[in-house]
């Protein structure tokens, strides 16, 4: 029941401004829906309450809350219905909003991939992955981390939804070449070193979670990269054709 009242939830979130702007492609609900679904699946139902006892179900958490939901609500570009479909005064506010310095901080790739990479690597590394099953407050902040730092880095790095702070195509590639082997050693780190409260069983199955379905979810965001990079170079080709007279 509690994962169908998230889901619906967080489905009129988009769906409200969506009836509003009738022109904004219905497609891209699609992706909303996906990406409400992992929130809902993550934090309520079974998979929930298991990944409090075992490690193999917390890193199925973290894959569905960091990284799926995440990319899927970026390929919704919820920011540009948003700024669409509110009245202008209130869009141009939003956008005023985006050009802040401090946003403008949290938003380069850079700072991106140490809120989203660093924050894994200092769950798993301290006592933070402890104090989270013991301190319910802790729990929900450090699943809150999880998922605005995975949307962030995603949003930084794809650029597919408005942001007017873009970097280039060269930083972003490199940014998240880097974040991969950053999260990848992660990963290699946890199998050869178990937490204190799992098992070496435990560790390395929720290890190889971490770096093979996370690889799945990374391989998609190259593909989507280097896509934006080709279509940047046929816009560039087409622009030089000279058309004959």
């Amino acid at each position: 029941m509690w994962t169908i009242s998230v889901f619906l939830l967080i489905s009129a979130l988009y769906i409200i401004p969506l009836l509003v702007n009738k022109k904004w492609p219905k497609t891209l609900l699609v992706y909303w829906l996906i990406g409400a679904a992992c929130i809902a699946f993550s934090i309520t139902g079974s998979l929930a309450r298991d990944a409090h006892h075992h490690f193999t179900a917390h890193m199925m958490v973290h894959l569905l809350l960091g990284m799926i939901a995440p990319l899927f609500f970026v390929l919704a570009k919820p920011v540009a219905l948003l700024i669409r479909t509110l009245p202008t005064p209130a869009a141009r506010r939003l956008m005023r909003f985006f050009k802040m310095p401090y946003i403008r901080l949290i938003g380069h790739p850079i700072t991106a991939a140490l809120l989203n990479i660093g924050g894994l690597w200092l769950l798993y590394t301290t006592d933070l992955y402890g104090m989270m099953h013991t301190s319910a407050f802790v729990h929900y902040v450090i699943h809150l981390h999880i998922f605005l730092a995975g949307y962030v880095f995603t949003h930084v790095i794809l650029a597919i939804d408005f942001y007017p702070h873009r970097a280039s195509w060269v930083m972003r590639a490199i940014v998240l070449i880097v974040a991969i082997a950053g999260h990848n050693i992660l990963a290699k780190w946890i199998y050869a070193n178990p937490l204190q409260m799992i098992s070496q069983q435990q560790a390395e199955t929720g290890a190889m979670w971490m770096y093979y379905g996370g690889g799945i979810i990374e391989l998609a965001i190259i593909i989507l990269l280097c896509y934006e990079q080709y279509q940047s170079a046929q816009k560039r080709i087409k622009g030089n054709v000279e058309v004959p007279v």
